[in-house]
């Protein structure tokens, strides 16, 4: 982990430091070599937080965006007090979870279930055929609500199957700390947790603009509006196909009976 507990003061590894876990109390002791980021590590074999994993480059350049106080705060649920070490909780309570390494759905699930007002933040990199095919599918996206939004369809063919079925928002990054020379290379993709009658839904976010909005407190608010307008968008859709199932009904049963879909409406068939 990034930071300790020093005199009761958060605090980054300094070569033969002591400090204390932010969660079981118990020592950590300071790794300051050449070959790895400067981390904590518990003196003795721990199972301190299972969801916890070593950090890389990519992980750390993600939560240096974030003000310290925001970075490895502990989350403790109020009713089971299972507690866990976020990444990163905002000032407006939402929880950042920055996923390099791979990851179980059932670990995944636990995770949603426990913080709930979550945003993921995936390394898309790992795989190295995963942005090319994901580049190559996106010529078929079809276009959404807005310039930046998309409807799309067979995601399993270039999404990462673990994350399709994910309860909140899950947003790519495949430019592992600037290594990859495109034109698009600040953009990062999110899959949204609400689809259309028939589409998931990926929108383009460039990554300042992520940023900004997880820190001045309107991603959670923008995310809820969107699903909002995508469910009332659904229901209306619903409402015409019932409705023109029911018309199509009716006017195979009584030839007098019409559908005019000029105008939307059902109309009795004029003799002549």
């Amino acid at each position: 982990m990034k930071f300790a507990l020093v005199n009761n003061i958060k605090s980054e590894a300094v070569k033969g430091v002591i400090g204390l876990c932010p969660s079981c109390n118990s020592e950590l002791i300071a790794k300051c070599g050449n070959k790895m980021l400067h981390h904590w590590s518990h003196k003795r074999v721990s199972n301190c937080d299972p969801w916890w994993e070593n950090e890389g480059e990519w992980h750390r350049n993600w939560k240096n965006h974030y003000p310290i106080d925001w970075q490895e705060r502990l989350f403790i649920d109020a009713i089971t007090n299972e507690k866990h070490i976020a990444d990163v909780i905002t000032s407006n309570q939402l929880v950042i979870e920055f996923q390099n390494s791979p990851i179980s759905q059932e670990e995944r699930n636990s995770r949603e279930k426990f913080y709930k007002n979550m945003v993921w933040v995936v390394n898309g990199s790992n795989r190295k055929r995963d942005y090319k095919r994901f580049l190559k599918a996106s010529k078929g996206f079809l276009p959404g609500e807005s310039r930046s939004v998309y409807n799309v369809r067979d995601t399993e063919d270039f999404f990462p199957m673990e994350w399709l079925n994910s309860t909140v928002p899950v947003v790519l990054d495949f430019n592992e700390n600037n290594k990859l020379s495109i034109p698009q290379n600040d953009n990062l993709y999110c899959l949204m947790p609400f689809k259309t009658r028939r589409d998931y839904i990926i929108t383009v976010i460039p990554r300042d603009v992520f940023i900004n909005y997880t820190i001045n407190g309107q991603w959670s608010s923008r995310v809820k509006s969107f699903s909002e307008r995508i469910e009332l968008q659904n229901t209306i859709q619903n409402l015409y196909v019932s409705n023109f199932n029911s018309v199509s009904n009716v006017q195979s049963k009584d030839p007098k009976y019409f559908t005019d879909m000029k105008r939307g409406k059902f109309k009795v068939r004029k003799r002549w």
